[in-house]
């Protein structure tokens, strides 16, 4: 017994240096894990979305006829409609902020179909940054639409640092203030009222079914094709935010799900699509979703310019899916539309 007394702490010693030699890759195992998911929980995220994440209810897609040549009577006709007596007004909503060249392009497609395109632009940004108002600055860019434009400017004063860490509180606000300026702009029970973003540009053909056509659904998103940077990278057919209303007196203007019915092949969406690197960089900081620039390496002009041109991810991000089939088929650069093949 005396033997074994004198033995047990050597013994002791010898558990606890073991123990202690386990404890100190534990330590680095766990250090490293927790690093690793602070850095990266937006793409584990995403990465695991379809196990913890499901998709939204499908749309119910309302076939798209059209072609050259046939009368709107038969173009309604073909979607179960009937033909009005005359045409329905159609009023163009959008915020802005520095799409020049995309809204340029939406207004001329839209222009002759179009009764109004109201326009909201603000001194400031989602995210709090002080801007110039773009828009007013080059009015002489839309002269060939003044007729129809009803613009307004949004005076926003310094933001509280709660609304500038929550910026899609900021938005809202901006819509807001859009619905005002729809009152001002003549609309009236019955018109049509196209709400979207300035990159997100519904086809004359739809405009038209829109106008003409009597037995429309009083709300309709619009499939949109995806294109991102420039019309070289067709992403999918999935964007769908834009929503058509027969205007009553209680619609407001919202960028969000508002229905089951979508009108398919509607138009496009260019997603992040400038003309030069520092307008990729102002939006990158600009927008609601600016907490998406986790590095300042993110905004060097080289990344950015590598970036577009390589058809990646601006932010470094894994496709936003619901099903692990659909993330690996998006995972890695945005294919290049065969007519803008380089190579071709």
């Amino acid at each position: 017994m005396a033997g074994n007394s004198v033995n047990l702490p050597h013994v002791t010693r010898r558990r606890s240096t073991l123990a202690f030699k386990f404890l100190i890759p534990f330590v680095l195992v766990l250090s490293v894990s927790v690093i690793a998911v602070t850095q990266y929980f937006q793409s584990i995220s995403y990465f695991l979305r379809p196990l913890w994440d499901t998709p939204p209810k499908p749309f119910t897609r309302i076939p798209h006829y059209y072609a050259p040549n046939m009368s709107m009577h038969q173009l309604c006709q073909l979607h179960g409609w009937g033909i009005l007596s005359s045409p329905r007004r159609v009023f163009d909503a959008v915020l802005f902020s520095n799409e020049l060249d995309v809204l340029e392009i939406r207004y001329h497609e839209l222009f002759p179909y179009v009764d109004r395109f109201v326009i909201l632009e603000a001194n400031a940004t989602f995210t709090g940054i002080p801007k110039s108002l773009t828009f007013f600055e080059n009015l002489n860019r839309f002269a060939f639409a003044s007729s129809k434009i009803v613009y307004d400017m949004l005076p926003i004063g310094e933001l509280d640092p709660d609304s500038r860490r929550m910026p899609f509180l900021v938005e809202a606000g901006h819509r807001r203030a859009l619905n005002n300026l729809l009152k001002r702009s003549g609309i009236a029970v019955g018109d049509v009222l196209i709400m979207a973003d300035a990159d997100e540009i519904p086809s004359p053909e739809t405009v038209q079914l829109l106008k003409w056509c009597d037995g429309i659904p009083p709300i309709m998103h619009l499939e949109l094709k995806n294109y991102m940077y420039s019309f070289e990278f067709h992403v999918d057919q999935n964007s769908w935010r834009t929503t058509a209303h027969v205007f009553t007196e209680r619609t407001k203007y919202q960028h969000s799900r508002q229905t089951d019915l979508m009108l398919a092949d509607a138009g496009w969406h260019c997603s992040f699509c400038f003309r030069e690197i520092k307008e990729f960089a102002f939006k990158m900081k600009a927008y609601s979703h600016a907490d998406r620039v986790k590095h300042d390496i993110f905004l060097n002009p080289d990344r950015i310019q590598r970036v577009i041109c390589n058809g990646d991810n601006i932010f470094d991000m894994l496709p936003e899916e619901y099903t692990f089939s659909d993330l690996f088929k998006k995972m890695g650069p945005i294919p290049r539309c065969v007519l803008f093949d380089v190579e071709q």
